[in-house]
């Protein structure tokens, strides 16, 4: 039997396959048929060990216009929250559905997971990478402002998972990308490694928003990290995209944020709110960007 593919990382994706999935991201969004069906019968296994809005609505909704349908599981719901081994689970679920989604806390029960799988698995977010958002935010800016190779984006704050997949996203797509973070919070050194010369570590966001396209923030707290806010909020307090930061960047830079945001802490109410900001057409680009990703995986 073939091995299943997995989208567990950007760097599953070649640089031309990334586009073509843009573009075709692009496509099923300009032209819904509800007649389309590929995945009729399908079904897919979204396991949550993480609470989720935009995650879960997308995957659903996504698999329901296409015809198949999807099975939300909580650890509350399954033997995973009991324990059960992650290989059993694997073998097991993956033996009765044609794909899973998991979004966890360690990026290791995903990689695992799909060790064992018999179908494909999809990385819905883990503490070391979210590669589904940033499909969803390159069509965003593909959509806005064409190709970004060769452009400069900035990551203002936490090199957390958010920040190591725009790194990956830079090697396929030839993006510079400038981080500017605390010191305390950087990415992860070989992820940056990984990029070469195309990755730029700054503590300063106006050094880092010179000249870029698109400006790039997510919470100073995630997830599991609510006993650090207060120790964050003073680490990352000249860290807000504000507007004198857009205003640094070029005239026609966007705004992004994978939401949900904190307005007046991470960002400036007046810059997510305001005329640069592209934040809800970022999320409603997971439905789009992850019907393609789902096509992908599950019609070749």
């Amino acid at each position: 039997m073939n091995k299943p593919r997995h989208f567990i990382s950007l760097l599953d994706l070649s640089s031309e396959e990334f586009r073509t999935l843009i573009q075709r991201a692009i496509e099923l969004k300009n032209t819904r048929n509800p007649d389309f069906q590929p995945l009729k019968g399908q079904v897919l296994a979204m396991i949550f060990e993480k609470s989720s809005t935009r995650t879960r609505i997308s995957f659903e909704t996504g698999m329901a216009n296409f015809g198949g349908s999807a099975i939300f599981l909580s650890p509350r719901d399954t033997q995973l929250g009991r324990g059960e081994p992650i290989r059993d689970s694997a073998k097991v679920i993956s033996s009765m559905v044609d794909a899973i989604m998991l979004r966890t806390n360690d990026h290791a029960t995903v990689t695992e997971f799909a060790e064992h799988s018999s179908v494909p698995v999809i990385n819905g977010l883990t503490d070391l990478l979210h590669p589904c958002q940033l499909l969803a935010d390159m069509q965003t800016y593909f959509e806005h402002r064409g190709d970004i190779k060769g452009k400069t984006v900035a990551w203002i704050g936490d090199g957390n998972n958010m920040c190591h997949s725009y790194i990956n996203a830079a090697i396929r797509l030839g993006f510079n990308l400038r981080i500017a973070s605390p010191e305390d919070y950087l990415p992860d050194t070989d992820i940056v490694k990984s990029a070469g010369n195309l990755v730029q570590l700054s503590n300063s966001t106006m050094e880092a928003t010179k000249d870029a396209s698109l400006i790039v923030t997510d919470v100073w707290a995630s997830m599991g990290q609510e006993e650090e806010q207060q120790l964050r909020i003073r680490a990352f307090k000249d860290f807000q995209v504000t507007q004198a930061i857009m205003d640094n960047a070029n005239s026609d830079a966007l705004f992004m944020h994978c939401l949900p945001a904190h307005r007046g802490e991470e960002v400036a109410t007046e810059v997510i709110d305001g005329v640069q900001s592209v934040i809800y057409d970022e999320a409603e680009n997971r439905l789009h960007a992850q019907k393609a990703l789902l096509e992908l995986l599950m019609c070749t």
